[in-house]
């Protein structure tokens, strides 16, 4: 979802989900035992996530 200034580019948990290869499930654990810090936003009970820090989680999972 991104607002009309072009700003925090938010995906439901499965968009995110799919977006890191991933299950919801996963996300969903990882949001309550913080074990991945990836700052789901609470919005009217739904969690999102930003894509910046989805892509962030990414480059981290990078082996160089």
């Amino acid at each position: 979802m991104l607002n009309k200034k072009g700003k925090d580019l938010l995906l439901n948990r499965k968009e995110a989900a799919k977006y890191i290869g991933f299950s919801p499930g996963s996300l969903a654990t990882w949001a309550c035992t913080k074990r991945h810090d990836l700052k789901p936003r609470k919005i009217a009970g739904r969690a999102y996530y930003e894509l910046a820090v989805l892509d962030k989680f990414l480059e981290g999972q990078l082996i160089g």
